[in-house]
């Protein structure tokens, strides 16, 4: 009897063990994590040391709603951030997968350093332009700043894996990273075939003012980049400088693109579309009559940002500049593959994400 308590015990302690074991790495940090001292590089080259894991996160700041959706492709994003800066563009995709979203202090995106320490961070998390307006104020106060640049593909990588240190996750930095990659391994594979590439414009249309302005993006952009990698000829060259440049229809029409590819943020793309379509200037150019005007998709937010979404923006691009190459690129593949990142299941990506979809999406 004394044989059967003392083993009932040992395997009473091992099953505890184990449980606890598979709790700590079921959330990808493995058990001693917590407690380790770790050291960032962040997108502007500054090294940040934490003598343990931050177990209170910000994130502050404007593009937020990019920090957000970067943050939240760790699962321990939910329970270690504490406040974020609520999106600026018409939807909020956060909410459908952090079921604690109406628990965290919400910032706006002018958020002053002052209510920002109020959440009381052990790190607060910026986009690189923030430094001059906010960040070197919270540094100056010995509030831990970590800078994210995601601007572009390069960006990313590497931010990512700042973030997979920062939240003790190294091996989801990787998984992360390696989805993007392999779908972008098989992009340019395709596009390398290509004998021709078509003349191409990405416009953002805005009509915020109340009158339309159309904007075409830095050569340095993402939007600039998506363009080339999916195997056009962006026509613009470097008539925006920096930032998005208004242009007018003249130019457009001397450049006369042969796609054309239109970005609205803040208002319904398909009805830009069509305002653009039935503009008498726009159908004397080549991609009107030709019927090459599209809407770029957007769900929650647009998919030719420097968000998470970018890989689906591309993936769209190349299908639409190049189809008979890019044929066996799957949209809705892709865009399922992409959404179960942040946990959800398909029966939720069809209900929340597809019923969102705007824009021409085509597979």
């Amino acid at each position: 009897m004394k044989n059967f308590s003392l083993l009932l015990l040992v395997s009473l302690l091992l099953a505890a063990f184990l449980l606890s074991a598979c709790s700590s790495t079921s959330k990808g940090v493995p058990p001693d994590a917590e407690s380790r001292a770790i050291t960032v590089e962040d997108a502007l080259g500054r090294t940040v040391t934490f003598a343990q894991l931050p177990q209170r996160i910000v994130i502050a700041g404007r593009s937020n709603f990019m920090l957000n959706d970067v943050v939240y492709l760790f699962p321990q994003a939910a329970e270690r951030v504490v406040a974020l800066t609520k999106a600026n563009q018409r939807n909020e995709f956060t909410a459908l997968f952090e079921p604690q979203i109406a628990t965290k202090a919400r910032l706006t995106a002018d958020a002053s350093a002052d209510e920002i320490a109020a959440a009381n961070p052990d790190v607060v998390l910026l986009k690189s332009f923030m430094a001059d307006k906010v960040g070197r104020t919270l540094e100056e106060l010995d509030i831990p700043v970590v800078y994210l640049g995601l601007e572009t593909r390069e960006q990313y990588v590497a931010d990512i894996a700042t973030l997979g240190t920062l939240l003790g996750d190294e091996e989801r930095a990787t998984e992360i990273n390696a989805f993007y990659q392999e779908r972008l391994e098989q992009i340019a594979s395709l596009v390398a075939q290509a004998d021709d590439k078509p003349r191409v414009l990405v416009v953002r249309y805005d009509a915020q003012s109340g009158e339309v302005a159309l904007k075409v993006p830095s050569r340095d952009w993402i939007q600039s980049w998506m363009m080339e990698f999916a195997g056009g000829e962006p026509v613009w060259g470097e008539a925006a400088a920096s930032g998005w440049t208004v242009v007018n229809l003249e130019q457009i029409a001397i450049w006369n693109p042969e796609m054309v590819f239109v970005i609205s943020y803040f208002a319904d793309v398909e009805e830009a579309v069509a305002d653009i379509k039935g503009d008498p200037i726009w159908q004397a150019l080549a991609a009107v009559p030709a019927g090459k005007v599209y809407g770029f998709p957007q769900d929650f937010y647009s998919w030719d940002q420097p968000d998470t979404r970018w890989i689906l923006g591309v993936t769209w691009l190349a299908k639409r500049i190049q189809p008979e190459l890019c044929a066996e690129l799957d949209i809705q593949e892709t865009l399922h593959d992409f959404y179960r990142l942040y946990g959800l299941d398909n029966a939720t990506i069809d209900a929340e994400v597809l019923s969102r979809l705007q824009g021409d999406i085509q597979d």
